[in-house]
């Protein structure tokens, strides 16, 4: 299971979410980007910074 915590993005967020692959985390993550954060634009460096924060869940501290 891959994992995704907002706060390591946007410092003070608590949302998270988990998924079996990094692409549904991803879709994810540009929807509450969207609806909690007010972005209108995703760009592809945003991308690759929520790509780079994924991680294994067994690894989460």
């Amino acid at each position: 299971m891959r994992l995704f915590e907002c706060g390591t993005l946007v410092p003070g967020c608590d949302w998270h979410t988990r998924a079996d692959d990094d692409a549904e985390i991803v879709r994810r993550v540009v929807e509450h980007m969207r609806s909690a954060h007010g972005e209108t634009v995703i760009r592809e460096n945003m991308i690759d910074n929520i790509k780079a924060r994924i991680r294994n869940e067994a690894t989460a501290a």
